[in-house]
């Protein structure tokens, strides 16, 4: 057996291996994956999202945005993940250089919320999701993300909480970036 592994028999651990903090021992049998409210965002020429028969969001240029929220984010985090979406320098300007933001360009959001993110597949094949936030404060987050967003001036269409969604999205690049709030707070 590895220095890494636990006896089968209990949670004894390998002899050749120690832990010097509780914490580090915490972290091996139960890792923390990711943290900070995570954004995966697309540059698109147009996106749309529909729950059934019913199309709940669509916008034309802008920004497609899968949002993933974990049980330790709070109202800070979803209000920096709009705004570094919104700031967010991905749109050529007029020397084809990605420097203007979604304000610059007058472009949309597209937000659909997508607990998978915080998925952990690094133990097997099927992915946890202790790391996700509870069904009703992840959608308070969310809605909180896009009233910030909606606050610093962008047009912001939405999916459905909860709801299973078929998505069309053309991307635009195609240019995508995955934003965590965890990496930029200084107090985190």
């Amino acid at each position: 057996m590895g220095p890494n592994r636990l006896h089968a028999g209990g949670l004894r651990l390998a002899a050749s291996r120690a832990f010097s903090t509780a914490r580090q021992l915490a972290r091996f049998l139960w890792p923390v994956h990711g943290g900070g409210v995570k954004g995966l965002v697309q540059r698109v020429s147009r996106a749309a999202v529909h729950v059934g028969d019913e199309c709940t969001g669509a916008i034309g240029a802008g920004l497609f945005a899968l949002i993933g929220v974990g049980h330790d984010d709070d109202e800070r985090d979803a209000a920096l993940l709009a705004d570094r979406m919104v700031g967010l320098r991905v749109f050529a300007d007029p020397e084809g250089k990605m420097n203007l933001a979604l304000r610059d360009v007058g472009g949309s959001l597209l937000v659909v919320s997508q607990f998978t993110l915080m998925g952990d597949t690094r133990r097997g094949r099927r992915p946890s999701f202790v790391a996700a936030a509870a069904p009703e404060r992840a959608r308070q987050l969310i809605e909180r993300l896009i009233e910030e967003a909606r606050r610093l001036g962008v047009t912001v269409a939405a999916g459905r909480f909860g709801a299973h969604m078929d998505i069309d999205v053309r991307a635009d690049g195609p240019v995508t970036l995955l934003l965590d709030t965890k990496e930029r707070r200084s107090d985190a």
